[in-house]
């Protein structure tokens, strides 16, 4: 970043370290330091935005140091997922062991989701978001090798006291720290015009096509289904979707059945009060809409779907995001043919997703195994 001009690129996205240690790698020792972030807001235009990956455990650290260095957090955008799977240790069995006790076979079990019975380690056949599902190759424990887990039953009594006790939580969720470096106009119109960075793309990443029905809230109608303001007369509809969330999921089952069925009307937005009605002025003038649809409330985020071609590229690299995920997060917080930068561009889905959007793309990295697999992949994008 050090050879790149001051106030040369629009957008940062980008999926840095952690600092949790993953897979013993050294690269993920520690959370990027707050120089880090401070040559990377040296090079980013002011008023530019940043998109900045970080896990449950460190994500504090991760902000500390990227508003030490001078961003302004804005928000965090929560990217939830069904495929994590828990490296909890099972306290009954480590009792046992250390007493040297001998634990009985009592039964087996298939496996459903990997847990702390059933992991194995990330290889080139893992798909995207799904790293280590028993079967998919690498190392495996407590495995009978049918695909069966094997259970066992406390040896000593204090195993037996401590029964179904772990040290983890299943992960399902990591965080994007929206950022923005500080404007150098005094107002965000006046900085977009002269830098052309500062704002949203809010149109361009809605979420869902679904019809939206238009109101009219100045009809002079009667009293009706949408309420006292006696609103019938619809002015229109259009297919623009939902205004975009801070909460972006990856649709796979077990996070779709957290999300309940909900309904919207034709009226959403109407409330049925003297407040809402047209005898007060301060509503004049203005159009509701509404969906008129139902479903699961997932419909209300954006859900980038993961791809096996993220891994079939020849790409080993074990953190990979989905690329669609990538794309949808530049394209939210770059301009039109704007660059975008990314720090830490490992196997490069940053890169490939900026390219598929129309942006430039600049990138770094240290390990030279992974540089070849990100050039392959961004120059395979741009084919």
């Amino acid at each position: 970043m050090k050879t790149l001009p001051d106030n040369s690129v629009d957008a940062i996205v980008t999926d840095p370290p952690y600092g949790i240690s993953f897979m013993a790698k050294k690269w993920d020792y520690d959370v990027p330091k707050v120089d880090v972030w401070q040559e990377a807001m040296r090079v980013l235009k002011p008023g530019g935005h940043a998109l900045i990956a970080c896990g449950t455990r460190t994500q504090h650290r991760m902000v500390v140091n990227i508003e030490d260095a001078g961003f302004e957090i804005r928000d965090v955008v929560s990217w939830i997922y069904g495929s994590g799977f828990p490296k909890s240790l099972n306290v009954s069995k480590a009792i046992d062991k250390a007493a040297g006790a001998e634990r009985e076979v009592v039964g087996k079990r298939p496996v459903a989701y990997p847990d702390s019975d059933c992991w194995s380690v990330p290889n080139s056949n893992s798909t995207p978001g799904n790293f280590g599902i028993c079967g998919s190759g690498g190392k495996k424990k407590n495995m009978d090798g049918k695909g069966n887990v094997i259970i066992t039953a406390p040896a000593t009594d204090e195993a037996k006291q401590w029964d179904g006790w772990g040290t983890a939580l299943k992960p399902a969720c990591e965080f994007f720290t929206l950022a923005r470096k500080p404007l150098s106009e005094k107002t965000v119109a006046a900085n977009v015009l002269k830098w052309g960075t500062g704002g949203i793309n809010i149109d361009g990443c809605r979420v869902g096509s679904e019809l939206r029905l238009h109101l009219d809230a100045t009809a002079k109608t009667t009293p009706s289904q949408f309420g006292a303001m006696g609103v019938s007369k619809a002015i229109g509809t259009t297919t623009q979707g939902r205004f975009p969330a801070n909460l972006i999921h990856d649709g796979s089952q077990e996070v779709m059945d957290l999300f309940p069925e909900t309904k919207s009307g034709k009226g959403s937005g109407l409330t049925p009060t003297k407040a809402r009605s047209n005898m007060n002025a301060s509503t004049a003038g203005i159009n509701r809409i509404g969906h008129n649809d139902q479903g699961s409330a997932a419909r209300f985020f954006y859900c980038p779907k993961a791809s096996k071609k993220d891994r079939d590229e020849g790409n080993t690299h074990p953190t990979v995001k989905p690329t669609a995920l990538m794309a949808y997060l530049c394209r939210l917080i770059t301009p039109t043919g704007g660059t975008v930068l990314d720090p830490y561009m490992g196997s490069g889905s940053t890169g490939k997703a900026a390219v598929s959007e129309g942006f430039d793309f600049i990138g770094c990295e240290l390990d030279e195994e992974y540089f070849k697999i990100a050039t392959a992949r961004i120059n395979q994008q741009q084919q």
